[in-house]
């Protein structure tokens, strides 16, 4: 359970933590991967993305019975996103590869969904109860689906590291 927290921390704390200092930044995919502290690895690799259909399709359709209430229908976030609210509080970002969401690995992610950030002091309430791990790996799906191949390739390979 311990070491659970720990990941947990590292895993959404920490990356939270980064993302709150940067309310400067342009939510532009681009500029976020050629800026991205996101580990070489040699760009040659070519990571392939998931073209299971019908699992993407689920995804979406989990997503706007879930999630695009916040997060926009087409997961492009609330206008704003990167200015805290009058409590403090980040509203919900894009997750169409336009802000942050691809820095994390695929453990982070859904950490942050079955778990929220409310603890962390966040808005997001947790969905563990409510989604299952496969829900879960649809709804990722679907996103990733949505973000420009140069951050997909950039997530693909953090994501990699992250397993290593």
């Amino acid at each position: 359970m311990v070491k659970l927290k720990y990941q947990f921390l590292w895993a959404v704390v920490v990356p939270l933590t980064l993302v709150a200092c940067s309310d400067q930044e342009k939510p532009d995919a681009e500029k976020s991967v050629a800026q991205s502290s996101v580990p070489t690895m040699e760009k040659s690799v070519v990571f392939e993305r998931n073209k299971d259909i019908p699992k993407i399709v689920r995804g979406g359709q989990l997503f706007k019975q879930n999630c695009a209430s916040c997060h926009g229908d087409n997961a492009q976030g609330a206008e704003g996103w990167q200015k805290r609210d009058a409590q403090g509080k980040l509203p919900p970002p894009p997750l169409n590869g336009t802000g942050h969401a691809w820095h994390h690995p695929t453990t982070g992610l859904k950490q942050t969904i079955f778990y929220g950030t409310e603890k962390l002091g966040g808005s997001m309430p947790g969905w563990k109860d409510k989604l299952t791990n496969a829900e879960v790996d649809e709804i990722l799906a679907w996103l990733q689906a949505k973000w420009p191949d140069e951050v997909y390739q950039a997530w693909a390979r953090n994501d990699q590291r992250s397993r290593n």
